[in-house]
């Protein structure tokens, strides 16, 4: 007896995701991430982390753990250094701010489908049980258990 179907839902939530892709959190970052990629010393920075990562695997791959603690030493200050430029911290800031909007979507998504599952079986939402849950609990129903 289902009422929309699984492509019905993803068509809905492509239409969710052109909405999010169009508010200020994301115009915002999109804004912040061109500042960084426009920015030579940022970019440097960057270049520079990626080569030492590969140094990291490397060495941590031949088991080399001394040196592999002085580049994730150097990897760990770039980092640091990398925070303290405000479009950096910008950037950092816009990406919290997307996968805190993201990670609303997703509970609210969540806790409405579970609230309407319970509500559907004639459960207890404030209780979050179904009514299932309910009827065979000892909370109410025939008693036979």
């Amino acid at each position: 007896m289902a009422k929309y179907t699984r492509d019905e839902i993803l068509a809905q939530a492509k239409q969710l995701a052109k909405m999010i892709a169009e508010t200020e959190e994301v115009d915002f970052f999109k804004r912040a991430e061109e500042k960084i990629h426009q920015n030579e010393k940022v970019r440097a920075m960057i270049e520079q982390i990626k080569s030492l990562q590969k140094q990291a695997v490397n060495l941590k791959h031949y088991g080399k753990y001394e040196a592999l603690k002085k580049v994730e030493a150097q990897i760990d200050a770039i980092y640091e250094e990398l925070s303290q430029i405000p479009i950096v911290s910008e950037f950092q800031q816009s990406q919290t701010e997307v996968n805190d909007l993201l990670q609303l979507v997703a509970s609210t998504i969540s806790n409405t489908v579970t609230d309407e599952i319970i509500a559907s079986t004639g459960g207890d939402v404030l209780r979050g049980e179904t009514g299932a849950q309910m009827r065979y609990s000892g909370n109410g129903g025939c008693g036979c258990h």
